[in-house]
């Protein structure tokens, strides 16, 4: 089918076709990605990276903090880049910002450690404006939530399931330096057609706009007017994430380790299907807001779910120490409380806030304040257990932290919730 033949089908398409379809090729473009970022956290990577005076550091938590820096930087350039950027030119930029990483994943591999870190950091610079350039061709839509929550399912399986195809690389033979870079390249035949699909995306229509504000881009007098207006909510909100990023993070990068030290160092497909309930478990909730048609009500209602993740989070740790949970259960329980608070971030949060305050506006613009100050947060977690706790291992240190962040979560969110409470009841100014 040609390109113009496509985006007439999808034009008269009925709403289930339509969101299948968008929900296909966002999932396949966005779960392409991880292949490129995230495969070589599957690696051991022995050794320490020496500074001075202060205690060495693991090869593998170098290699992490120099991509996470790179990611980091390129949230706070997203700010910018992905609140201006014009539809037209979306499906390029994906493409090119995927190979850069690529190729930077091939100089990891030609460069010797502790050197090769350097390549990680230029591995994540482009590959953080991947989201909001994907989720562009989706939010300000009647199925925002539902196409939203399909692109988010891809983040959820695809960290597992990239880590489980880095472990059959190096089962195959792959030396480790090399193994970045060829799990990657599997990855690229299918990110073109996913990319491919999605320029393909008519625009919002006439009714999409009524019912969820249109959407334009935002130049820096418009970020800061919707900033000033509604700062203290979004402070919060921000704040909070860089709790959520930090703890996702964490668990992420090192979910492999934590699955060791309990038990499954030899199930490598753990890894993998572990997530795979979380995933389902996040859809069914945010399915529920999608059909909630009142803007202020689903806004309301994401801040209680996601309130209510935070609490699972502390109630599964609590059950798990006490042996009423095993460690499968307690590990997606975990993961299902973690992600119920963080995946609203990226695809209803902004999307309906924007619609419940009828602000013209773009939802990549606030994904991307929050994404880049979490990140930041995910760079102090790991620099604090490895200067500050180096001697705990990353289990405990876990545990630790799914009190802290459940704790804090929770109170957070629900100040959040009596905020936007108040700013979008009937009459307020």
């Amino acid at each position: 089918m040609s390109g113009g033949a496509a985006r007439r089908w999808l034009e008269r398409a009925p709403a289930p076709l339509f969101a299948a379809y968008a929900i296909a090729a966002s999932f396949t473009a966005y779960f392409c990605m991880y292949g490129v970022r995230k495969p070589f956290t599957a690696g051991a990577w022995a050794g320490q990276l020496a500074l001075g005076s202060l205690p060495p550091v693991d090869l593998k938590i170098a290699f992490i903090v120099a991509q996470v820096l790179g990611y980091c930087l390129s949230k706070f350039l997203g700010i910018k880049v992905i609140s201006e950027m014009s539809g037209r030119r979306r499906g390029l930029a994906i493409l090119a910002l995927i190979g850069a990483a690529e190729l930077a994943l091939v100089g990891f591999a030609l460069t010797p450690a502790p050197w090769s870190a350097l390549w990680l950091f230029l591995n994540g610079l482009p590959l953080g404006m991947v989201w909001g350039l994907v989720f562009g061709f989706l939010e300000g839509r009647r199925l925002s939530e539902a196409l939203g929550a399909g692109l988010s399912a891809s983040y959820i399986v695809a960290s597992g399931f990239v880590k489980t195809a880095g472990r059959w690389m190096l089962a195959a033979g792959a030396p480790e330096a090399w193994m970045p870079a060829l799990t990657g390249l599997c990855f690229l035949p299918p990110l073109a057609l996913a990319v491919w699909a999605l320029q393909q995306l008519p625009p919002p229509s006439a009714e999409d706009e009524r019912l969820r504000t249109r959407r334009a881009p935002m130049d820096g007098a418009t970020r800061l007017v919707f900033f000033r207006a509604y700062a203290p909510g979004l402070l919060l909100l921000t704040g909070l994430y860089v709790l959520l990023t930090a703890f996702r993070d964490f668990r992420d990068n090192f979910g492999p380790e934590l699955w060791d030290a309990l038990g499954y160092a030899e199930t490598p497909t753990i890894l993998t299907a572990a997530e795979l309930p979380i995933a389902a478990g996040v859809l069914l909730s945010l399915a529920a807001v999608m059909r909630v048609r009142d803007n202020r009500r689903a806004l309301l209602l994401i801040h209680v779910m996601m309130a209510g993740g935070a609490l699972l989070i502390v109630a599964s740790t609590a059950l798990w120490q006490l042996g009423v949970l095993g460690p499968v259960a307690w590990m997606i329980a975990v993961g299902l409380g973690l992600y119920i608070g963080y995946v609203p971030y990226g695809c209803v949060l902004f999307d309906r806030l924007i619609a419940a305050v009828g602000f013209i506006a773009t939802a990549g613009f606030m994904i991307y304040v929050t994404d880049a100050f979490g990140y930041l947060g995910s760079v102090a977690l790991l620099l604090y257990k490895s200067f500050g706790q180096p001697s705990l291992s990353w289990l405990d240190f876990f545990v630790g932290a799914c009190y802290g962040v459940g704790g804090v979560a929770f109170a957070c969110f629900v100040g959040a919730l009596l905020y936007f409470s108040r700013r979008t009841a009937a009459g307020s100014p």
